[in-house]
């Protein structure tokens, strides 16, 4: 995992934007930051930060000063999911997306190993994989609409 305080400086606007994340989070002081790039790997983002926050609290705070962070530095499409609970906040800066975390969830659900499986796009099936079509579980099923007619019959519904 590569370090976050070697984070890169110039005129690319992936590492402006990277360089402003994480020292928004590390000044709120979440913990355990790590930064996956997600170059070739991925299209949703060129690079994921994943941290925690010890309490629902916390992750809020680390969520909502990044938010006005991104904002105040002209990141305007960022975008905040999750804020009900605070247990898992999702910041969208669009090149980079940020996961903060309470402990316990992002222990749960542990995005750090599927992120580090090395998943190339040109690689769409596992080795020793099955297709699901050819599957003998695969459920042989009707689609529900086939014209535009049939949709707007199903929506009425």
């Amino acid at each position: 995992m590569p370090n976050t305080k070697k984070v890169a400086k110039g005129n690319n606007p992936s590492a402006k934007l990277l360089e402003i994340v994480i020292n928004s989070i590390e000044d709120s002081k979440a913990e355990d930051i790590i930064t996956i790039d997600l170059k070739g790997k991925s299209g949703i983002a060129d690079s994921m930060i994943i941290c925690s926050g010890r309490s629902s609290r916390q992750v809020s705070a680390i969520a909502d000063t990044l938010y006005r962070a991104l904002k105040q530095n002209g990141y305007e499409n960022c975008h905040l999911e999750g804020q009900k609970t605070n247990d898992w906040v999702l910041v969208d800066a669009i090149d980079v997306i940020v996961h903060v975390f309470r402990p316990e969830v992002r222990s749960f659900y542990n995005l750090e190993k599927m992120w580090q499986a090395h998943f190339r796009p040109e690689n769409k099936e596992l080795p020793n994989a099955q297709s699901i079509a050819d599957s003998p579980d695969a459920i042989n099923a009707e689609p529900i609409a086939q014209s535009e007619e049939d949709f707007k019959h199903l929506s009425e519904e």
